[in-house]
């Protein structure tokens, strides 16, 4: 029997009206959210193309500052006039400014400028990268005290127009060829790539067996949560310098503990030797984070059926395979998803890095390279680069874990 194809039901005038309504009523959040997330992203790709410096943020733009200088017959009005940029100039600059009635103009003007009235008005067709000149003009008043307060309420008015780098359509490979120049790319992508596969994979899995403890009744089971819960919660700066203070290798309880047991003559540098540092930093990550990891696989365990237990236990199942058999194809789907999140998390990560090595002893992430780059080095533009490669990353994670991984979980 052929199937019979079926129509698509037309929808009705209330139904549209209801739909518009529904998209209308959504539409700010919609908005507000595609803000906050396009346009910061598109900022990053325009200035990763752009050779932009710490400098750069500011665009060129003319300085004047009025003073009223001196005394008596050496009285005068100063315009010092500047351009904030010693790299770019600056065209068609005016400055208009209001004389006060209690000041009286002496002879002439710069010949920049026209008086007119109380009105001057100073023209410059370009400030040179750089241009610092004063402009001076003698005047004479009565009460020279009511003058300058006179001069010091009055702002010139300022304008020009000058080259924004920020803005221009000046583009450039420049700054990826930097981030990709040499070994140095390859190095610290597999530092990153280190640090969060087993950053992640460890939070897993201690939070996994972490979970299988605490899945019982028994007393103080609130007080043994709440320590586990410590890591994750405690401010990172705090737990941080007290992990660098215990490992410390000259006052530090950790060396002084091996020593005295035997297992090493000196003193070990745990955060200041390749590769022991990359190994130590990842099991903070692991540490700290593992938490998250417990508190949703355990809400997850103990939503399953205690039935399939308990027809295991008839069966003669051992716990491993009640364990491999029952609890993970149950926990497969929360697995993943945590996995997803805290691979991007861990990927992102910074402060824990930062905070502990600095990024030195080989434990260079792609997320220190950005502060290096955009900070340090003062080189928006590379550090903006840095930023979009891992955006492609982690796409192409995203990507990837959704079109094989979480398929084969029945996500």
């Amino acid at each position: 029997m052929s199937d019979i194809p079926v129509q698509p039901t037309e929808k009705t005038p209330l139904a549209k009206r209801e739909e518009r309504l529904a998209w209308g009523l959504l539409a700010p959040t919609l908005i507000s959210v595609a803000l906050v997330v396009l346009l910061p992203l598109i900022a990053i790709f325009w200035i990763s193309f752009k050779p932009i410096g710490l400098s750069d943020l500011r665009p060129p733009a003319p300085i004047v500052k009025e003073a009223l200088r001196g005394s008596g017959e050496k009285l005068r009005i100063e315009y010092r006039v500047r351009n904030s940029s010693r790299t770019k100039p600056i065209y068609n600059v005016t400055i208009a400014d209001h004389i006060p009635q209690d000041i009286q103009v002496l002879g002439e003007v710069p010949a920049e400028c026209v008086l007119e009235n109380s009105k001057i008005f100073c023209s410059f067709s370009e400030l040179a990268p750089g241009y610092n000149e004063k402009l001076v003009i003698s005047v004479a008043a009565t009460n020279e005290d009511a003058a300058e307060i006179a001069v010091e309420k009055t702002d010139p008015t300022v304008s020009g127009t000058a080259d924004n780098i920020l803005t221009n359509f000046e583009f450039t490979l420049e700054n990826f060829a930097r981030v990709f120049d040499g070994d140095q790319f390859i190095s610290v992508f597999g530092v990153t790539m280190f640090y969060t596969v087993f950053g992640t994979i460890g939070a897993l899995v201690v939070g996994l067996f972490a979970a299988l403890l605490l899945n019982k009744s028994f007393t103080g089971q609130g007080i043994l949560r709440g320590l586990y819960l410590f890591p994750y919660v405690a401010p990172v700066i705090a737990v941080a310098f007290s992990w660098l203070i215990l490992f410390d290798p000259f006052s530090g309880s950790a060396n002084a503990l091996l020593i005295q047991m035997g297992v090493t003559d000196q003193a070990i540098n745990f955060f200041g030797e390749r590769p022991l540092a990359l190994i130590m930093v990842t099991v903070f990550e692991i540490w700290r984070y593992f938490p998250l990891s417990f508190l949703f696989i355990l809400a997850r365990m103990q939503s399953i059926d205690s039935e399939m237990y308990e027809a295991a236990d008839m069966d003669g199942a051992s716990p491993f395979q009640k364990f491999w058999y029952l609890s993970i194809p149950q926990l497969l789907g929360i697995l993943s998803v945590l996995f997803l999140l805290r691979f991007i998390w861990t990927f992102n990560k910074f402060d824990d890095i930062f905070l502990l090595t600095g990024g030195n002893a080989g434990t260079r992430t792609l997320t220190v390279s950005v502060y290096e780059q955009a900070f340090a080095i003062s080189n928006i533009g590379a550090g903006a680069a840095v930023a979009v490669v891992i955006f492609i990353c982690l796409v192409v994670f995203s990507l990837f874990f959704f079109r094989f991984i979480s398929q084969e979980e029945g996500l």
